[in-house]
């Protein structure tokens, strides 16, 4: 099957799953908080809640290069599997907890393990598909984490209806079966099978962890893609984390119907997003090698009106419309970003590029995760998520003005 013409859409929809899992197994404990209070206290003040996040983060942020180099050099399959079996056990473990020091831990874990998969599931897939379907490729791959993030939000209302422990054994199991389903489906892209066996002559072609790194780090492009990868994560980490809050909050209604409601409108708008935004730019590409950056910067532009919504709007229609014109822009601009990363970056990096990416991305939504705890206890969540428009206008700025590739696929 792997050598079929229909196989590079048959690893999308392999790790659609997978990607629906990485984002429903670390979303539903942010709407699970209201359950979980009354065993373990110290998840009644937000800051510390706004901990138990972060560390998710900050663990995630530290390992993410170190796991797109480790993808770079070894089987990408295996490692997807192994990723996905050690955070579906750590959910289940989750449901277990019985001290706000175990879900540290187990939060810290799952960091490590959540790690490992986005720089090689989204390498993955750029190996197996080439420029003309690569946008559409990982755009609908990424509808798998807002489907996850939406199905995340259901937490709550499972653990309202059975208990928190119910919903966390229940997605544990599920992820470690479905890991065996990848034992027997996923294969490496055609290109990395001569990677095995190793050979003394195979492995010294193979990029080290340091060179890869340090290879990207010297040029002063890949720092703009840094930049402006970071800058959107504020934004899109907050609405992760605390969008739930900022409904209840707003909206004056319980986290039971808050979390569904600002997930699921966030996910389908964000389906719609990387879709539109996967398209667009597979075809506008083939006309113009700007076209991928031109489409994410109209996603990144309409993200802008809407974090102000959301900040200062008390109305259904307002938040909800917010919430939903947010997804569509950031899944705009998330359909795109490995693609403009291939125009920078040949296969042989990619892992690793994206891993680092992902760091920076990550350590930006661990600060705001953390900051926006603190900014709920003082009754200011509404007011920062609206500032968070003007930060978002600078990465615009800095992507239209400085990356220019000057082809769709770089080979080199």
């Amino acid at each position: 099957m792997k050598n079929s013409k229909y196989y590079p859409w048959v690893v999308v929809g392999l790790l659609w799953v997978v990607a629906l899992l990485n984002y429903m197994d670390r979303q539903m404990l942010a709407t699970m908080r209201p359950s979980m209070e009354a065993d373990i206290k110290e998840l009644k003040l937000a800051t510390n809640f706004g901990y138990l996040m972060a560390i998710f983060l900050w663990i995630y942020g530290i390992m993410s290069p170190f796991a797109g180099a480790i993808a770079d050099r070894l089987s990408k399959k295996w490692l997807i599997v192994g990723s996905l079996l050690v955070w579906s056990a750590v959910t289940f473990a989750m449901g277990f907890a019985q001290s706000f020091t175990q879900l540290l831990l187990l939060r810290a874990i799952m960091g490590i393990s959540e790690a490992l998969y986005i720089p090689a599931g989204l390498s993955l897939i750029a190996d197996f598909h080439e420029g003309k379907t690569r946008s559409l490729a990982v755009g609908i791959h990424m509808t798998g984490l807002y489907m996850g993030q939406a199905l995340g939000g259901f937490g709550a209302t499972l653990a309202a209806s059975f208990t928190w422990h119910t919903a966390f054994l229940s997605f544990g199991l599920v992820g470690m079966i479905y890991a065996l389903v990848l034992v027997c489906f996923l294969r490496d892209a055609p290109q990395l099978s001569s990677y095995e066996p190793l050979s003394s002559t195979k492995q010294a072609s193979r990029p080290t962890v340091f060179r890869g790194i340090g290879f990207l780090l010297s040029h002063v492009w890949f720092w703009v893609i840094l930049f402006y990868f970071a800058v959107p994560s504020l934004p899109g980490w907050a609405t992760k984390n605390w969008l739930p809050t900022l409904f209840t909050e707003n909206l004056n209604i319980p986290m039971a119907q808050a979390g569904p409601m600002a997930t699921i409108a966030i996910a389908f708008s964000s389906f719609v997003g990387v879709v539109v935004g996967g398209l667009t730019s597979d075809r506008w590409v083939q006309r113009n090698v700007r076209g991928r950056i031109y489409t994410s910067a109209i996603g990144l532009a309409l993200t802008i009106p809407s974090l102000l919504l959301l900040g200062f709007g008390h109305t259904f229609f307002h938040v909800v419309s917010a919430a939903v014109l947010f997804g569509l822009g950031f899944g705009m601009f998330d359909a795109n970003n490995m693609p403009i990363l291939c125009q920078f970056v040949s296969s042989r990096y990619r892992a690793t590029a994206y891993g680092l990416m992902n760091m920076v991305g990550v350590f930006s939504g661990a600060f705001i995760t953390d900051y926006l705890g603190q900014s709920t206890d003082e009754g200011n969540l509404g007011k920062d998520f609206a500032l968070l428009a003007g930060v978002v206008l600078l990465a615009l700025l800095a992507q239209l003005y400085f990356l220019q590739p000057k082809v769709n696929d770089c080979k080199d």
